[in-house]
């Protein structure tokens, strides 16, 4: 018999149907048990919503843990009244709650709850970070997360498996794991982990710490893939160790002979600092290649032409002003560990910050932040002149710290999409911590790897990291908490309910979009829109507000009364890549949406179509993408007919008298959950039959 990789043994130790490994083929729908569900306040209250709107006493997983993270400026009372909401509902209920400034989830929930061989889903799409220490962490929408809280199974395709060997050692500390993930993107795009589970392996992973594994897999979002994870080892056990988690280790290795789809090799030692240029994670080019001015042409000959423009337009001033740069951002849940920060530290010891730059740090955890204090290293980022900010994502999320207009802004974070830090004009290049803070210091992009007078030091995890736990909230014991009050603002409103879908549906393309259309492309991040998670009316206001900025009147002149499945969205590939917020699905829906015809759909925005009773349709021939224009009207037929597998629609574009072919591809839990309108009837309706 074959052997079996990480992401077969931990599958098959949680099918709830006791099927071995080898029993599926990649695409197979497959329900396991989960062990944890996170959440987070910008997604995470939509989540708990519908989590009450189902209507049982608490949660039936073994471990639910509410983090406040994302909005935690607290510019008037939305975002207190959520966080009020996050607290009652999370001790009414039985979870723990993070409280703001305890730091931001992925890393918090490393260091406290993440464990070798799990399985957890959380409510944003770098939920991966967990499998730095060997847990299959899965990013899901919120309504996912609501019908697993209430005991369902959690449902995914078998995922195909890449094996990525790593050999070498990098050359820290101008070297570091985030470049190692660029390069990932810079190989493969960002459509290139598609239905896909990214394992590490190989002699150099003995030579990553988790907190760099972590980097790698938070950051493998990127890619499109499932997840992401690391084998667990002695790296693994000395992190636990240190978190005074010793007894949550467990060894979990592939076994020798273990096959997968696919192999990548990298060579650790022959990477060099990279970044990803406007707007996309998957714009990566090795950041000599700026220093050297490398002709723009040279460096998008190899990327999507849909990008070619940005990069020339941003590239170019980047030139002109001679690679000069006003921001840098240290943080975000991809590089705020301890070992980021004091490596940014080191390198900001005796330097200042450049006249013409403005420097922020957001620390990952409350614990990351005095463990640097306790360390003697805040001082060094504190006498640079740079800012130390609240232990949240911040400026990851558009939540402050908007860069200059036409401002170039380098940044340590995940996603660059545009107009997510807050201004449209503005250029954000990711890279990591080190290369950061040296661009801040020389007000200026360079080569890290030609630095003569900075001497950065390179640190070991410490024996005993700083593991305080009073930032978290318990849920009292289950005969006290009949008499707590859940307490809703008024910002806060009831989540909207699909109706069952009919056997056709007849509407017009209210937008046809390009390639690589984000969930930010639909609805927006930022400070002026995340208060406005908990209140659908008044966020779907903003939807596609990036990409049109004409849609909302339209969508609501030709459905002012917001009725049910009006109009569809044509897409090209990989429509809605990047958050798993389900916001760009709730919101559309509030719209009229009836469906998204698209080349290609990214997963978990394509679940959360499904997830509240839309139609993620794809071309059976994607030219057919072209002979639809924007305004066509068209008809869809035979949906009393779906089934499990892959069922051939036909599509009238009534305004040509064409017909095309789609695709509708689900199994047969989706199936019923289209029937039904969604995930909230379905599951309220199984609870009325119980």
């Amino acid at each position: 018999m074959v052997g079996k990789n990480i992401t077969q043994k931990i599958l098959e130790a949680h099918d709830v149907s006791g099927k071995k490994a080898e029993e599926y083929n990649p695409g197979d729908p497959i329900f396991v048990n989960v062990d944890e569900c996170i959440t987070q306040d910008a997604t995470g209250t939509m989540a708990w919503l519908e989590f009450e709107a189902i209507d049982i006493p608490e949660v039936k997983v073994p471990l639910a843990v509410s983090y406040i993270d994302h909005n935690t400026l607290q510019t008037d009372f939305r975002n207190p009244d959520d966080h009020q909401f996050l607290r009652t509902i999370a001790a009414k209920k039985g979870a723990i709650l993070s409280r703001p400034g305890n730091g931001i989830l992925h890393q918090v929930n490393l260091e406290n709850f993440a464990s070798p061989g799990m399985i957890f889903l959380g409510s944003d799409s770098h939920t991966p970070t967990g499998g730095g220490v060997g847990s299959m962490a899965i990013g899901v929408g919120g309504l996912v997360i609501a019908t697993t809280m209430a005991g369902e199974p959690f449902e995914l395709k078998y995922p195909k498996v890449v094996k990525v060997n790593l050999v070498g050692e990098l050359r820290k500390p101008w070297v570091s794991a985030m470049d190692v993930i660029l390069e990932l993107l810079r190989r493969l795009g960002v459509k290139g982990g598609l239905k896909r589970v990214f394992e590490y392996h190989g002699p150099g992973v003995k030579t990553l710490t988790v907190p760099e594994r972590a980097t790698i897999t938070n950051m493998g979002a990127e890619l499109g893939a499932t997840t992401s994870l690391f084998g667990s080892d002695e790296v693994t056990l000395h992190f636990l160790q240190a978190q005074d988690r010793a007894g949550d280790y467990k060894e979990l290795q592939a076994d020798p002979d273990a096959e997968y789809d696919e192999v990548i090799e990298i060579d650790l030692s022959t990477l060099e600092p990279m970044v990803a240029l406007p707007h996309s994670p998957g714009n990566v080019v090795k950041i000599r290649d700026l220093v050297e001015k490398k002709p723009v042409e040279e460096l998008i000959k190899d990327l999507p032409e849909n990008v070619h423009d940005h990069i020339r337009e941003h590239v170019g001033r980047l030139y002109e002003r001679d690679l000069r740069i006003d921001q840098s951002s240290v943080g975000s849940c991809t590089n705020a560990s301890f070992l980021a920060l004091a490596t940014t530290a080191s390198i900001l010891e005796g330097q200042t910050v450049a006249p013409h730059v403005s420097m922020t740090i957001s620390p990952g955890s409350k614990n990351v932040l005095a463990q640097i204090a306790e360390e003697g290293l805040l001082n060094n980022i504190i006498n640079a002149g740079a800012r130390v900010l609240e232990a949240t994502c911040g400026p990851c999320i558009g939540m402050g710290q908007c860069p200059p207009t036409e401002a170039v802004s380098v940044r340590t974070f995940n996603r660059n999409f545009f107009g997510r830090s807050g201004e449209k004009s503005a250029g954000s290049y990711l890279l990591s911590a080190p290369s950061a803070a040296l661009f801040a210091v020389r007000g200026k992009i360079v080569d890290p790897l030609a630095e003569t007078e900075i001497k950065p030091k390179v640190f070991d995890e410490p024996e005993k990291f700083v593991t305080e736990k009073n930032m978290f909230i318990y849920p009292p014991e289950v005969s006290q908490r009949a008499g707590i009050n859940v307490v809703k603002g008024p910002n806060i409103k009831d989540c909207p309910v699909n109706e069952p879908i009919p056997t056709q549906i007849t509407g017009p393309v209210l937008l046809k979009t390009g390639n690589d259309i984000t969930t930010d492309d639909i609805m927006m991040a930022g400070a002026k829109v995340l208060p406005l998670r908990s209140n659908i009316p008044a966020i779907a206001q903003f939807v596609f507000n990036p990409v049109d900025g004409t849609f909302v009147k339209r969508a609501e002149e030709m459905n002012p009364d917001h009725n049910r499945r009006v109009f569809f969205v044509i897409g090209g590939d990989n429509y809605g890549q990047g958050s798993s917020r389900e916001h760009a699905a709730i919101a559309p829906m509030w719209l009229g949406l009836a469906g998204v015809v698209a080349k290609t759909i990214a997963r978990i925005h394509r679940d959360n179509l499904i997830q509240w009773g839309m139609l993620p349709l794809e071309f059976a021939e994607p030219a057919d993408y072209d002979k639809i224009d924007q305004g066509d009207d068209l008809e869809i037929n035979g949906l009393g007919e779906m089934q499990a597998g892959t069922t051939a629609l036909t599509l009238v574009n009534k305004t040509k008298f064409q017909e095309y072919t789609v695709n509708l591809t689900i199994s047969g839990h989706e199936v019923e959950m289209l029937k039904a309108g969604g995930a909230l009837p379905q599951i309220r309706k199984k609870i009325v039959d119980q």
